[in-house]
């Protein structure tokens, strides 16, 4: 496993463990307020310190990222993230932990968008953010996606060794 995806899903289980505690203490209180920050001070600060190490994991690791080849040429598949209504169309790019994972989302996508032709291709995560900065609707990179709804807004994506 990769040590990203390891990462990830270490914060998804303490982000629902805390999210819990949340929905528990809002039946009681009708907001979060400093005690109940104090009480769960050890572990909001591992949820943050977690993220900031994930940041750094996309910044310098290496993914799968899925191109659809229906085309003339080939256009990577990007996830639309704004509503219908919106004049934009927001979105973000899912890249994938492992090939196991991306061919999960491949059959997802076959799916809802029919007998599609894709192809894989291995990228340095900070590499896609950099294809992608000049796009003004592009918001971040969604690992794993849409197994997992976990995205990384492309200024995020940073080494802070750099």
């Amino acid at each position: 496993m990769s040590e990203i995806k390891a990462l990830i899903e270490k914060f998804i289980e303490i982000d629902d463990d805390l999210s819990e505690k949340i929905e528990k203490y809002l039946e009681t209180s009708e907001d979060i307020d400093e005690q109940f920050e104090k009480e769960n001070e050890a572990q909001i600060d591992e949820l943050n310190e977690l993220y900031h190490e994930i940041e750094h994991g996309v910044h310098n690791e290496e993914f799968f990222i899925v191109y659809n080849m229906n085309n003339e040429e080939k256009e990577i598949v990007a996830l639309i993230i704004s509503e219908e209504e919106d004049e934009g169309e927001e979105f973000v790019i899912p890249i994938f932990t492992d090939e196991k994972e991306a061919d999960i989302a491949i059959e997802e996508f076959k799916n809802q968008f029919g007998d599609i032709e894709f192809e894989l291709e291995k990228k340095i995560g900070s590499e896609i953010v950099a294809d992608h900065t000049e796009d003004e609707e592009f918001i971040g990179v969604a690992v794993n996606a849409p197994q997992w709804d976990f995205v990384i807004a492309s200024e995020d994506v940073h080494d802070c060794c750099e």
